[in-house]
């Protein structure tokens, strides 16, 4: 299949949804964030389809913003372009897309060309993603919203960055809206033949391969490329546990970085598989050849505990878990769960040894989440020094305070 499938796509309506908004919603949008929720309408001249184009205006009639309307979403409009209006088409796209490439340039140098070019709201494209795989991109979009606007984006991407092969990628949510996808699937590809084999990238010289069709977010998890690095740096002679290792991002920094062996565990088959195949993309390395592999494919809770009866020690535990808390109610159990992983991996590491833990839950606050790691290990009777915390990487910029998702911990304790 080739990009022309998008021309047959339903563009957006010519007749634009105008909206008003409540004063605590206009003073939102005036700062710049990019969400309006379906609570914050007071008045509204239409219904629309996914992707038609909404005008917000104050309580005076004039001009907010406009942006992507979602009838199906608690976010009805996803904001584009604020201020003064625009003629949203695709030189519009492009130039955004051409900012987000610029901002991304200093990764060539670093013999990385795995990243991400566009990070939704935080590149002013709220609501779709776009991930670069060598010679191959992945778009992957929230809502439905973004199906009419494929036919303008696509094309400004591939000319702002070149590409072999594009890969739609669609979240639940959206897939469950098939009536507005107008035939599209999840795993698509727009560009190129479908894509039967993984796509081997490059990451700071290390090899990994990229499941772009059937992985975990676009195929693999770019975000903590700069954790990674750490880590390497803080491996030499250390044996390391890799928790929620996944494809093994983690264990082949440490490995590279002299760790004498690296014990990776993931409840998944799949990812411990895509691990031990990346390992063998990167033999030529002598310090990844001759570092000690162990693999446990177990739940992590369950797996700590076990190596804990058996007074396994380690010299460097690294825990990296999904996202435990997606909506505001469910944070505090996230944080128990943190608490939990933060006592079972201290129990695991040698005393002085480096714990580096982290959260991907965007829910759970940096301040929140630090102080958890640290009460842990004080009540436990185990002191932290912290090193280092971080972030997100230059590739994941954050522009609005939800958009803040990434943190993690290097401590020594």
């Amino acid at each position: 299949m080739t990009i022309n499938c998008l021309q047959s796509l339903k563009p957006p309506s010519d007749r634009r949804i105008a909206i008003h908004i409540t004063l605590p919603a206009q003073r939102s949008i005036r700062s710049g964030h990019p969400w309006l929720f379906d609570n914050a309408i007071t008045k509204q001249s239409h219904n629309g389809n996914p992707g038609d184009l909404a005008i917000l205006y104050d309580h005076n009639r004039k001009f907010l913003a406009i942006g992507i309307y979602d009838p199906f979403s608690p976010i009805r409009v996803r904001l584009l372009q604020h201020r003064k209006p625009a003629q949203i088409d695709r030189q519009w796209f492009l130039s955004k897309i051409e900012t987000a490439a610029k901002r991304r340039k200093p990764l060539a140098t670093t013999g990385t060309n795995g990243y991400r070019l566009v990070h939704g709201e935080n590149d002013g494209l709220p609501g779709l993603v776009a991930d670069f795989y060598a010679e191959a991109l992945v778009v992957k979009i929230y809502t439905p919203a973004w199906v009419p606007h494929l036919a303008n984006i696509v094309p400004a991407m591939t000319e702002a960055l070149p590409s072999k092969r594009i890969v739609l990628r669609m979240s639940r949510s959206c897939c469950a809206r098939p009536e507005f996808l107008y035939g599209l699937e999840d795993g698509q590809s727009l560009l190129g033949p479908p894509l039967e084999t993984t796509v081997i990238f490059k990451e700071n010289g290390l090899l990994f391969e990229a499941d772009l069709v059937k992985g975990q977010k676009t195929g693999f998890f770019l975000d903590q490329r700069e954790n990674r690095a750490r880590v390497e740096k803080l491996s030499s002679g250390k044996n390391v546990l890799n928790v929620f290792s996944y494809t093994g991002g983690f264990t082949l920094y440490a490995a590279r970085g002299g760790a004498s062996s690296v014990t990776s565990l993931d409840i998944s088959r799949t990812a411990i598989a895509g691990l031990k195949r990346n390992i063998k993309l990167n033999l030529s390395n002598e310090r990844i050849a001759n570092c000690q592999y162990e693999y446990i494919t177990e739940d992590a809770f369950r797996a700590m505990e076990q190596l804990a009866r058996t007074d396994r020690k380690y010299g460097m535990v690294i825990i990296d878990p999904p996202a435990f808390a997606k909506k505001r109610e469910e944070v505090t159990d996230a944080l128990k769960a943190y608490s939990k992983l933060v006592t079972l991996g201290l129990r695991l590491l040698r005393k002085g040894g480096v714990l580096v833990m982290a959260s991907c839950s965007a829910r759970v606050k940096p301040d929140e989440f630090f102080r958890m790691v640290f009460t842990t290990a004080e009540n436990g009777g185990r002191r932290l020094i912290e090193t280092e915390r971080s972030e997100h990487a230059l590739d994941h910029p954050i522009s609005f305070p939800e958009g803040a998702y990434l943190k993690c911990l290097f401590a020594r304790g």
